[in-house]
């Protein structure tokens, strides 16, 4: 399976994430089209934060640090199945996932509108080798640090970080 297929038609959203219709990656990619993700952070029981590097495969951010696991929403799927699907697909894990909240579309978030949710797990990850080039736990601390630094992480791993910071309340 190609985890970067250019041809994989994804929903067109409107400003209202409303669907507009399909399109294929590329298309919506190479015009800037408002579109739908879902992001998971992954905590082990210590409360330490899985994050992964990029492949360098990957047809945005190759070699960049990201979330747990994130994904486009397929057609006629939920942002809470697609979180789901990505979790397994990316890292080989079954988990309860929670709802943390939602980030507008905007040069951030690749124009994605994107859903966020947790999810706590004993299970160590088991990174695929297509989508991802290695991961590891990171401190909350060590987490936001390098999401802070451009030359390292995705846009989108900032701004999901800042949301979990907001809702947890610190």
């Amino acid at each position: 399976m190609n985890y970067t297929d250019p041809r994989e038609l994804l929903p067109v959203v409107d400003a209202r994430d409303r669907v507009l219709g399909t399109m294929t990656r590329r298309e919506i990619h190479e015009k800037g089209l408002l579109h739908r993700a879902a992001h998971v952070l992954l905590f082990d029981p210590q409360g330490r934060l899985y994050l992964q590097k990029r492949s360098a495969a990957k047809d945005t951010y190759p070699g960049k640090w990201t979330s747990s696991a994130s994904g486009h929403v397929d057609p006629g799927e939920s942002y809470a199945q697609c979180a789901a699907r990505e979790l397994g697909e990316e890292l080989g894990i079954e988990a309860r996932l929670d709802y943390l909240g939602r980030l507008p579309a905007g040069p951030r978030t690749e124009n994605e509108f994107v859903e966020v949710f947790t999810a706590v797990s004993p299970e160590a990850p088991r990174p695929n080798p297509q989508e991802i080039e290695t991961g590891r736990f990171f401190t909350p601390a060590e987490a936001l640090a390098l999401a802070a630094d451009p030359a390292r992480a995705c846009p989108s791993l900032g701004a999901v970080l800042e949301l979990w910071r907001e809702v947890r309340g610190g």
